[in-house]
């Protein structure tokens, strides 16, 4: 059996797919079908040509995917990439689930545009087998890290989306990821409405608090006894500057690991101390970072300026998506605004419930 990896998951067994011989053999008589476009059986060039008068020709981080149509059958295996498609109105035949275990791995956020859709949802090890079966006529893997080996074996079920080459793995903004989609869909207008819609959005919170441009801010965690904060072109780095929040010096001048994230010493969190610092975790890891020791020498916690993102809106950030974005947008607001307003008895009040207040 062929898989494309997932680390740190179990295969669920939940699938049913066709034999290996039959899989094989339709592949065998496939070669010359549309299921091979995204590795460039049709490179004739009246092809291209149509596709990129289209939007259907993209080029991307492994080579470029040509689209004989706008997609109609999806399988999403981007770990946050089935929020674009639902905003889009085309919901997913399957599934990657990420983490929470959701119902058809939809978070609250997109559950109202799933309609009466059933997607299969893929966890564990990603198979061949399994997409196959879904008979898609894309894959997203936007946001996957499939290997470039395991991009050639799904392009012989059907075309393969993947990142722009200049993106990471993992950072792909919601914004661009919203476009690329819209044309694969052939719904290039409903992609720049939602695109503006959430612009908007941000636009209209940095005007209605003009004093937070050009603070610092920062959104840090703590996993398995590791504090750090996100920070590149991961989804909350980017959530924070697009509310006109800055890094702090420290974090502006760190490394990133894997593209995303900066470990810091257990002995020195001052690369944190920013004018506001947002917690993301969920209430299992609350204890953790209330027992932090260095936390109590943090500015931000002594003057209230922390804000603990539970684990809905934690999920939001951390989807960073057309969708989440606004959800996030609507629940934290108010607690930042309440974090930033300068008097230390005004703690947010989700950090009390949380235990984050002394």
């Amino acid at each position: 059996m062929t898989h494309v990896r997932r680390p740190s998951m179990d295969e669920t067994g939940r699938f049913s797919s066709p034999t290996r011989r039959q899989l094989l053999a339709g592949l065998a008589t496939g070669l010359a079908t549309p299921a091979l476009l995204g590795t460039g059986a049709l490179s004739m060039t009246a092809s291209r040509a149509r596709a990129a008068e289209e939007g259907l020709l993209f080029k991307h981080k492994y080579g470029e995917t040509l689209l004989e149509k706008p997609a109609t059958r999806v399988v999403s295996l981007g770990f946050t990439t089935q929020d674009s498609l639902l905003a889009l109105g085309t919901p997913p035949v399957g599934i990657r689930e990420w983490f929470g275990a959701r119902p058809y791995a939809v978070w609250p956020w997109a559950e109202s545009y799933l309609g009466d859709a059933k997607p299969t949802v893929i966890s564990g090890e990603v198979s061949i087998e399994i997409v196959a079966s879904l008979q898609p006529d894309l894959i997203i893997g936007v946001g996957s890290g499939i290997s470039k080996a395991e991009y050639d074996v799904l392009s012989q079920v059907a075309p393969v989306l993947m990142q722009p080459a200049d993106n990471p793995s993992y950072g792909t903004r919601w914004d661009v990821q919203t476009e690329m989609f819209g044309r694969a869909l052939g719904k290039v207008e409903k992609a720049n409405e939602l695109i503006a819609k959430n612009r908007a959005l941000f636009a209209a919170v940095r005007e209605r608090h003009p004093d937070w441009a050009g603070k610092t801010g920062v959104c840090a965690y703590n996993f398995n006894g590791e504090t750090g904060a996100f920070i590149g072109s991961d989804t909350r780095a980017t959530f924070m500057a697009e509310l006109g929040f800055k890094p702090t010096d420290k974090l502006a001048d760190l490394k990133t690991a894997q593209g995303f994230y900066a470990p810091q010493s257990p002995e020195d969190l001052s690369a944190l101390d920013a004018d506001l610092l947002v917690w993301i975790s969920s209430f299992d890891t609350v204890p953790d970072i209330v027992a932090l020791p260095m936390r109590k020498t943090l500015k931000a916690y002594k003057e209230g300026r922390e804000v603990m993102a539970g684990s809905l809106i934690a999920g939001a950030l951390s989807f960073g998506s057309v969708l989440s974005l606004p959800f996030a947008l609507q629940e934290l607001e108010g607690d930042i605004a309440l974090a930033l307003d300068g008097d230390p008895a005004t703690r947010v009040p989700s950090s009390v419930k949380a235990g984050l207040a002394p």
